[in-house]
């Protein structure tokens, strides 16, 4: 039966029952591994230095400076369990599956008292010692022995593949109680010049000026940084103490032995440890493998007699017996001969020979990952066994991994001995599986960034090793590398682990070159512009942001293209130059409130006003300055576009205002039916001549003596600037069909005509009645009436109607102003010198 829909014969109900009864949808029994439906994007706020940094997986990160609203106090530091908590997750977990007994440290109690003094008086020691050699676990005891000589106790901090910059974040949050916030360079070192602690640091990958570095910031620290020989040196003037760390005596490394094989070892056993103690130099870890292989032997010599003492389905006695229990009686069972010296010396092929399917399933992952094993909660998903992560103790108890930090690696020389054995033959293959798995789990809802970063290293092997095969993919389809790289890069910014966010920035945006996914190379440029400006490199913030506006312009994301355009103006405020209009891949730069502003040179241009109901449109005369101050040419900048903006959006609305007036009074001035307006035709035209009928009104109809004649209320034919005169009256009015050029003092009529007066604007008033007029004999335009009074005290901006409607208003009754002069004497055309501006 199914637990989630029950049957008919349940509960007494039957089917005729139950047939037409709704039953509700069903729901998976593993809804993690189900579909899903689409989930809000996560979007995460820290603040870094002072900015705002939204965490936006879709459309790229926005960065802002932070509100004071929302600036972080002075962080506060952690308590002792809180730090004890801490330090317990910085540890790698307990393998599960893993019985042996922890061997003791054997030979190393002068070193380790030695250390401890150095501490107390603190002092900063450097042990110095070959992989293999211990130095992870001398460093685990004389940290239990300093917990309490620092006021904030002891930090555990792992130094592969970390800078000097990355530790400094490490030890500031592993000290104070600061989430979401990383400081800036300034603060970061004001807050860790507080700490006062033992500093327990292992893997360094760092020496010389940038292992100086690290101890200046941190005074009131003392550090036991543990690395290899091939690792750079302290400078010579650095007050660090050296320590270096051999192998074990051959007695020491004799017990090793025992102690992992669980019993004394027989003659021939012992002469064949002695070979290799001088193949080995002593190294502890070598030991510790030997005693594994000598343990499988032990299994494969007792598997027969075990088998038929206990039957099929009875468990074998323990093997891990006590060390010094009596050896094997060599007659007993099978005869397993011992491993030659070269398998001894290279014992990673011979012991994953004998270790579980999973186990070597986990092997073979950890060589296409570069010595990354994957979490041993990855391992059933990776492996397809439901008890793979008991893969992982088989492979501790073996020697065959190590910790390093709060994970696990290949240990020393397995990876190279497993590649020559075929464990290497299918890299890319597990590497794509690894990826695809990766790229599922950082995405889904209920990973938490700070896990994501915990598989920081291996998600980054995945990826490298699956970059040099990427290839364009598919209609419809992304390339694995490429959503691999866009899935963790988001959790590694919010997660803090920004020298894993700028590795996979940079090689996702590789794999997106490479696949020819431009939306997708924009994305990885936008975050490097945006990383680049957390960390105050602006040179290169402007160049990746600008790169990655072009790329989204050409593929079209203007939601993408706004957020870069945003980080690039914050970009030019912080560097203090004022951005290009044609900065931004040809589009406007939007938010300018950084810069200085100021009128353009060419002056402010006014909005085209929107087609009048009657299919009119009309031309605008602004005012242009011919001599612009010298600050204005200093000034402007993005500001100055803005405020362009506003006014030229305050032309329009008094654009407007006066074209209401206008067609107010035009009517309401004249209801008469033979008004002039009517007899205009619907298609004006733009030509000029002295005889034609350009802008559309009608023809004057002759008379029966042939002669041209118009009547009093019909407008006369154009003369050669396409103007109307009147017959009566030779000085022109204020009206002109067209505009003119004139200074920027004029007054400016509703008709469009601007008046040479250089005093203060005034408009001429219309005649009571419309009159007719010849045609001046000098061949100049003659203005025609007035269209509509203007203020004499605000002088307005010119309209002029492309079709002739200035006779609609000649009989408005406005107050007639004799004290204005606004026409020239000769009717001519005014050639003054124009400083105006058609739009």
């Amino acid at each position: 039966m199914d637990p989630i829909d029950r049957g008919p014969e349940e509960y007494g109900h039957d089917g005729d029952d139950t047939s037409s009864r709704q039953r509700p949808p069903r729901e998976p029994l593993t809804p993690d591994f189900g579909q899903h439906t689409p989930a809000m994007a996560r979007t995460v706020q820290l603040v870094t230095g002072d900015f705002l940094l939204t965490v936006n997986p879709v459309d790229g990160s926005e960065i802002e400076v932070c509100p004071p609203g929302q600036r972080p106090v002075r962080p506060a530091k952690l308590g002792a369990a809180e730090r004890a908590e801490t330090a317990r997750a910085a540890r790698p977990p307990a393998p599960p599956g893993l019985n042996r007994p922890e061997l003791p440290l054997l030979e190393r109690q002068e070193e380790r008292e030695r250390l401890v003094r150095l501490l107390a008086c603190g002092r900063s020691v450097r042990l110095t010692g070959p992989s293999g050699s211990g130095r992870t676990s001398l460093l685990d005891l004389v940290a239990e022995d300093c917990l309490d000589l620092a006021p904030d106790g002891v930090i555990r901090l792992n130094g592969f593949h970390r800078t000097a910059g990355d530790l400094l974040h490490d030890l500031f949050h592993a000290v104070y109680d600061a989430p979401l916030h990383r400081p800036a360079r300034e603060e970061l070192l004001a807050l860790t010049r507080e700490i006062g602690a033992v500093v327990v640091l292992d893997d360094i990958e760092f020496g010389a000026a940038a292992l100086d570095e690290l101890l200046d910031a941190t005074p009131e620290c003392a550090f036991l940084i543990a690395a290899t020989p091939e690792v750079p040196a302290p400078s010579a003037d650095s007050a660090i103490e050296e320590v270096f760390l051999g192998g074990l005596g051959r007695p020491g490394a004799v017990e090793v032995l025992e102690r992992a094989v669980g019993r004394v070892l027989t003659e021939e056993e012992a002469n064949w440890a002695g070979d290799l103690y001088f193949e080995s130099e002593g190294l502890p870890l070598r030991f510790v493998q030997a005693g594994a292989l000598l343990r499988q032997r032990d299994e494969l010599r007792v598997g027969t007699s075990a088998v038929e003492e206990f039957g099929v389905f009875q468990d074998a006695p323990p093997v891990d017996a006590p060390f010094d229990a009596p050896p094997l009686d060599p007659d007993q069972g099978d005869d397993v001969p011992l491993p030659s010296l070269g398998e001894a010396a290279a014992p990673a092929p011979l012991l994953a020979s004998r270790l579980s399917t999973s186990a070597r399933a986990t092997l073979r992952f950890a060589v296409a990952l570069g010595g990354e094993v994957p979490h041993q909660a990855h391992l059933p998903a990776l492996v397809g066994d439901t008890h793979a992560d008991a893969a992982l103790g088989e492979l501790a108890g073996c020697g065959l991994v190590s910790p390093v930090g709060s994970r696990y690696r290949l240990a020393a020389g397995v990876q190279t001995q497993l590649e020559a054995a075929g464990y290497g033959d299918e890299v890319e293959s597990g590497a794509l599986i690894a990826a695809l798995h990766y790229s599922w789990w950082a995405g889904h809802p209920s990973v938490t960034p700070e896990r994501v970063c915990a598989e920081a290293d291996a998600l980054l092997a995945a990826l490298v090793a699956l970059l040099p095969a990427t290839t364009p993919a598919g209609d419809g389809e992304e390339s694995t590398t490429v959503h691999l790289a866009r899935t963790a890069a988001p959790a590694f910014a919010a997660g803090l682990h920004w020298s894993a966010w700028e590795h996979v920035l940079r090689a996702g945006a590789e794999a997106a070159q490479l696949a020819d996914d431009v939306s997708e190379q924009a994305y990885f440029q936008h975050e490097l512009g945006v990383l680049a400006l957390c960390e105050g490199d602006l040179d290169r913030a402007r160049a990746e942001l600008e790169s990655s506006i072009g790329l989204r312009g050409a593929a079209a994301d203007k939601r993408g293209a706004v957020a870069g355009r945003r980080a690039l103006a914050l970009v030019a405020d912080r560097s203090g130059i004022a951005l290009a209009l044609g900065s931004t891949a040809g589009e406007e730069v939007p938010d300018a409130r950084y810069e200085e502003s100021a009128s353009p040179p060419g002056g402010i241009p006014a909005p085209f006003p929107p087609l009048q109901p009657s299919g009119e449109t009309y031309t605008l005369v602004s005012h242009q300055s011919s001599t612009p101050k010298a600050h204005n040419k200093a000034r402007g900048g993005l500001r100055g576009y803005a405020r362009r903006n506003l006014v030229a959006a305050g032309a329009g609305v008094l654009l407007a205002a006066v074209l209401g007036t206008v067609v107010t009074l035009g009517a309401t001035s004249n209801n008469k039916a033979d008004n002039p307006s009517d007899n205009v035709g619907p298609n004006p035209s733009a030509s000029q001549g002295t005889d034609n009928d350009s802008l559309g009104a009608d023809k004057a109809k002759k008379g029966d003596n042939g002669d041209t004649g118009t009547a009093t209320s019909s407008p006369t034919d154009p003369g050669p600037d396409g103007t109307y005169g009147t017959s009566d009256d030779p000085t022109p009015t204020s009206g002109s069909g067209t505009p003119s050029d004139k200074p920027s003092g004029t007054s400016t009529s509703g008709g469009g005509h601007t008046s040479p007066s250089p005093t203060k604007p005034t408009t001429k008033p219309p005649s009571s009645s419309p009159t007719t007029s010849k045609p001046t004999d000098s061949g100049s335009p003659s203005p025609s009436q007035s269209e509509s009074p203007t203020p004499t005290d605000s002088p307005s901006p010119s309209i002029t109607p492309s079709a002739d409607t200035s006779a609609s208003g000649a009989s408005s009754s406005a107050p007639v102003d004799t004290t204005s002069s606004a026409a020239p004497e000769s009717g001519g055309a005014d050639t003054s010198s124009s400083a105006g501006t058609v739009i």
